[in-house]
């Protein structure tokens, strides 16, 4: 069911929504998503199961970023189940949180890049310890064992929130709205387009 703002006597169905929205240029939206992303590093990687249909998520360490930090890429073992999924339906959502309850969504499509030369630039000695070392001469860990890959997410839409208060603010205006019933002023709430996307990735292409 949905509601209109006449259903409501003229007010919006999502009060919070409509009070945290933050109109800024694109610059800003991307760099501050950009630079959020890059202070959580880890976000939480959501694929779908090419034989239950499951959605399917688990924890990723973030190993860069392209087109002016609107694309996200992630070291994967190419052997593991997340692969096969992507292999199924490369649709994905990649998600971040703090502690401070600051969060960001991003859907995309995503692929799984084998090319040597990326995953050596990209390539963390962390990975030795996720991988192993088979004894084999080959499957070992290092930048040259193929199992390495990455994948690579071509955001398609962006939703984010960063606080516009620090803590005490927050509560103060979490505890009023308890009290009148108005949705509180808390967040800073961004969403990038599709069509602003493209337009980011287009422009950072020029500049690469």
């Amino acid at each position: 069911m949905s509601f209109s703002n006449a259903d409501t006597g003229s007010k919006p169905a999502d009060p919070y929504k409509e009070k945290n929205k933050d109109e800024v240029s694109l610059k800003e939206k991307v760099e501050d998503l950009s630079d959020f992303i890059s202070a959580c590093k880890f976000g939480m990687m959501t694929t779908r199961d090419g034989k239950s249909g499951a959605l399917v998520s688990r924890c990723m360490a973030l190993a860069g970023k392209e087109s002016g930090g609107i694309d996200l890429l992630f070291h994967t073992n190419t052997e593991s189940g997340k692969t096969d999924d992507i292999s199924s339906d490369p649709h994905i959502n990649i998600s971040f949180l703090n502690s401070s309850g600051e969060w960001a969504s991003i859907s995309g499509i995503s692929s799984i890049i084998t090319d040597p030369s990326v995953v050596r630039q990209y390539y963390s000695p962390a990975l030795k310890a996720w991988l192993g070392d088979l004894s084999d001469g080959k499957h070992d860990g290092g930048p040259e064992d193929p199992r390495i890959g990455v994948i690579r997410v071509k955001a398609g839409t962006a939703t984010y929130a960063v606080s516009r208060k620090n803590v005490v603010g927050r509560m103060a205006e979490i505890t009023q709205g308890v009290v009148t019933g108005s949705a509180p002023a808390v967040n800073k709430l961004r969403e990038i387009s599709e069509s602003e996307v493209e337009t980011w990735r287009s422009s950072n292409k020029m500049v690469e």
